[in-house]
């Protein structure tokens, strides 16, 4: 079929969803790609200068976020998939929805957040002129599989004019600087900070040994899992020195240096400052200046949607999206909830496993070091969703006080059982639907229009 028909089709099946209350960020493309069986649709499309994929087991979401922002600041006309749907459907849908019947793309740049698995048939023949590799990190094992089989998959994805702009502090992700020597790198990272680890935070390592001569790594530091400051004792394989390297981070002033400069940071947790030198990184590869960054980072300063803040009568409510399946993103937020300053109050669970697949895969709990959570600072756990007892039972073996545990049968009573029996803070540990349903039940609560 001609292409201006598939464009024309895709749009209004997205007009058509829209129309009934629907996202139509995915269904679209189900049209388009599989039932007439467009499967090489994005190959005819007429690209911009800049097509640009942010990818990795975490973080990409918010890169993405950042760059756009950077790039909107610069005057670029930016095309991205805000609504954080990342995979191959979502592309497609995207993408077409943002031409014209003749197949040229409307916008000085394509940015895509992509997952990692679908990268390789999102751009398998098309033109990828950037590309950000966060991280790879044990992920959605049921899914996954290995970390390396993630990697490769990425490794499929990269062309010979693809810039790569690389997270060095994950050897995994460093074996792009020896595998594409002809491509243009830049790399990234983080120096050691006051929250680094002479030791690895947990016990399973998902990347232990060097890629070329595979023995053991040494590291100076860990910031999280695999990731800090490594080297390898019988070869030349090692984080080095980086292009752009944070030297000083500062949670409290909200602040980091990259290369020396002031940066604002819009979040004071760690994956905030992997995030906002990897789009800087990516940004400076593209021309954007110093006083251009300036501007948009410290000057017309991002919000995120995650770590949003809202009062429950005179309590602050922060609502951490954290992702399953991977033990580091709830590290990461356990991390953050530890750091804050008096009493806490947690609301943790989920009724979805994941949107992608069906399997009720739960071993990736156990992964999870809820032992953390054994902290006199925390007065109680509500735990919420349809795997609550699972989740109930993984905190038990973390020897968490059964007197701070609270199981929720009826999700609509649990902002009145916060506030009837618990003390301080809140902080929300959940994924996916479970955000808006919570967010609803709190504005209900504040009589706020929803």
């Amino acid at each position: 079929m001609k292409l201006g028909l598939m464009i024309f089709i895709n749009k209004f099946v997205t007009w058509v969803c829209k129309l009934f209350g629907k996202n139509g960020s995915v269904y679209p493309a189900n049209i388009v790609y599989w039932h007439l069986r467009q499967r090489n649709i994005l190959e005819k499309i007429k690209y911009p200068k800049y097509v640009i994929a942010v990818t990795g087991s975490s973080g990409k979401g918010s890169t993405t976020n950042l760059i756009n922002h950077i790039l909107t600041n610069k005057g670029l006309d930016v095309c991205y998939n805000s609504n954080g749907s990342n995979g191959i459907l979502a592309a497609v849908t995207l993408i077409l929805n943002n031409c014209n019947l003749k197949g040229e793309f409307l916008h000085d740049v394509l940015l895509l957040e992509c997952d990692e698995r679908h990268l390789k048939i999102i751009f398998g023949k098309n033109k990828m002129t950037h590309l950000v590799v966060t991280n790879v990190t044990r992920d959605q094992p049921a899914r996954n599989g290995d970390p390396d089989i993630v990697f490769n998959d990425i490794v499929k994805a990269i062309g010979k004019d693809t810039k790569l702009i690389i997270n060095n502090d994950d050897p995994l992700v460093n074996r792009l600087s020896y595998m594409f020597p002809d491509n243009e790198i830049v790399t990234y990272g983080v120096s050691k900070t006051n929250d680094s680890y002479l030791k690895s935070s947990i016990e399973a390592v998902d990347y232990a040994y060097c890629p070329k001569c595979h023995k053991k790594l040494k590291y100076e530091y860990y910031h999280y899992g695999h990731i800090g400051n490594y080297s390898c004792p019988d070869c030349d394989f090692s984080r080095g020195k980086v292009d752009y390297d944070v030297t000083d981070v500062n949670f409290k002033k909200h602040s980091i240096k990259i290369n020396d400069k002031d940066i604002y940071l819009n979040k004071d947790v760690l994956y905030a400052v992997y995030y906002t030198v990897g789009a800087y990184a990516l940004c400076r590869s593209m021309g954007v200046t110093d006083s251009e960054l300036d501007k948009a980072i410290n000057g017309d300063k991002l919000t995120t949607k995650r770590g949003k803040v809202m009062k429950l009568d005179d309590r602050n409510l922060t609502m951490l999206e954290t992702k399953n399946e991977n033990n580091l993103s709830y590290w990461q937020s356990i991390r953050f909830i530890k750091n804050q300053n008096g009493k806490k109050t947690i609301i943790l669970g989920f009724d979805n496993v994941s949107r992608r697949y069906q399997f009720n895969d739960l071993s990736w709990l156990w992964d999870v070091d809820f032992e953390l959570l054994n902290d006199k600072t925390i007065d109680k756990i509500f735990i919420i969703g349809r795997f609550r007892y699972d989740v109930l039972t993984r905190l038990e073996f973390a020897n968490i006080n059964k007197d701070k545990l609270v199981l929720v049968n009826d999700l609509n009573e649990v902002i009145k059982m916060v506030k009837d029996e618990s003390l301080g803070d809140i902080y929300t540990m959940v994924c996916f639907d479970m955000t808006a349903n919570l967010l609803k039940l709190i504005k209900e609560e504040n009589h706020e229009n929803i």
